[in-house]
């Protein structure tokens, strides 16, 4: 049988505090140890393009968005699970950069509304395929039906946390 980082640790708290359950924690740490590995490569790979995570995340989401790719700063709060205060960072970077523009809203004369440029959009359509080429080098140890089947637990586990908001909405890609 194959052994992790994970087994270890639990051996060792079973040894010491025979008394509680265990098996929620083999999950739970294993997901965190998996999330933290995988951030690491993504945030590298991103790296080499000039993007970061949060960044790649509200050029993903204006790209998703379709033309003319552009959505209110509260839509991209809420579709990246970030802070307003991170998002007003990515923004000016973003923006610093060449990569969106912050226009009005024809809607809401007090509102703005986020576009990509055509630079932007360029560099997330080079994103986007070198990121999903990557994701598919860090999930290559599985099989495709493996994969599947982490997809399909992981939803699950990820709709107690977050329902989704429908087929129209977009996501974190």
């Amino acid at each position: 049988m194959m052994r992790d980082a994970v087994d270890d640790i639990l051996d060792q708290w079973r040894r010491h505090r025979p008394d509680l359950d265990y098996a929620p924690v083999e999950a739970v740490l294993r997901i965190q140890r998996a999330a933290r590995h995988l951030d690491r490569a993504i945030e590298s790979g991103l790296h080499d393009l000039g993007l970061t995570p949060g960044g790649f995340a509200v050029l993903s989401a204006l790209r998703r968005a379709g033309p003319p790719h552009e959505l209110r700063p509260a839509d991209l709060l809420s579709d990246t699970l970030s802070t307003s205060g991170a998002m007003t960072n990515r923004l000016d970077r973003l923006e610093d950069a060449g990569l969106v523009r912050r226009v009005s809203d024809p809607s809401d004369r007090r509102g703005v509304l986020v576009r990509l440029t055509t630079e932007g959009r360029a560099l997330t359509d080079q994103a986007v395929a070198a990121h999903v080429a990557n994701e598919a080098r860090l999930l290559a140890g599985l099989a495709p039906g493996e994969r599947d089947e982490l997809a399909r637990l992981l939803r699950r586990l990820l709709t107690a946390f977050e329902p989704s908001p429908g087929p129209d909405a977009s996501a974190d890609r």
